[in-house]
């Protein structure tokens, strides 16, 4: 806006065309357009040279036209020298649907889950030591990941989705307990012996199901259910 009126003030000599004689050379008019301002002003061109209606441009930049004596006084609304542009208006929040915000929230929380299960999940196929405190660094990772994701819902779907990323939350922090408990009572021989037997465990097999589902439907901005996620 400020450069807009600086230009204008600037380049533009502003005359009251009364003269018949005048007006009678005056060419074909044009129109003036401000880019940013509502409204155009028509422009005469004479002997090469271009002149604007005096007030339609006032009315185009919402200044003050007045007369002192023999002089025509156009007053510019003022623009502080310090204002910085205005903020882009906020994207409007969808009434259904699963918000921006919340799918990428979804997402990492969900990230963080695989992250938590995966190295325990190798540990115990290894028979590798786990202790509590190893695992609990994981666990608050992917609880503050569901935090972040309810932070981030907005809409009824969120809100339903969230229900269901937090009970894969709650699925995985069970499976987890089940397999640091079993690897405290030496219990967890099965599991480094066959290959199938952790892949096997019914809430192992409800966890990567309901995994399967949860990337899907974050990725797709739509709401769903799926009963391995209940």
């Amino acid at each position: 806006m400020r450069d807009n009126l600086r230009l204008i003030s600037l380049t533009f000599v502003v005359l009251l065309l009364i003269s018949e004689c005048v007006s009678g050379q005056a060419k074909q008019p044009a129109s003036l357009v401000i880019n940013g301002l509502p409204g155009e002003a028509p422009v005469a061109q004479i002997a090469g040279r271009s002149y604007v209606d005096i007030a339609a441009l006032a009315r185009i930049t919402n200044g003050n036209l007045g007369f002192q004596g023999d002089r025509i006084v156009l007053s510019l609304p003022a623009v502080s020298g310090n204002s910085s542009p205005a903020a882009p208006p906020p994207e409007p929040v969808p009434e259904s649907g699963l918000s921006r915000d919340f799918m990428k929230a979804g997402i990492e929380a969900f990230a963080l889950m695989r992250e938590w299960a995966s190295p325990l999940a190798s540990a115990i196929k290894n028979g590798y030591p786990i202790t509590e405190q190893w695992v609990a660094g994981y666990r608050e990772s992917a609880a503050n990941g569901v935090r972040m994701a309810t932070v981030a819902a907005s809409t009824n779907d969120d809100r339903s989705a969230l229900q269901l990323l937090s009970n894969e939350f709650e699925s995985v922090r069970e499976w987890s307990n089940k397999l640091v408990e079993a690897r405290k009572s030496m219990n967890t021989a099965n599991y480094s012996m066959s290959e199938s037997a952790l892949r096997d465990d019914p809430l192992s097999q409800k966890i990567v199901t309901c995994g399967h589902f949860l990337a899907s439907m974050l990725g797709s901005g739509s709401y769903q259910d799926n009963p391995a996620c209940h």
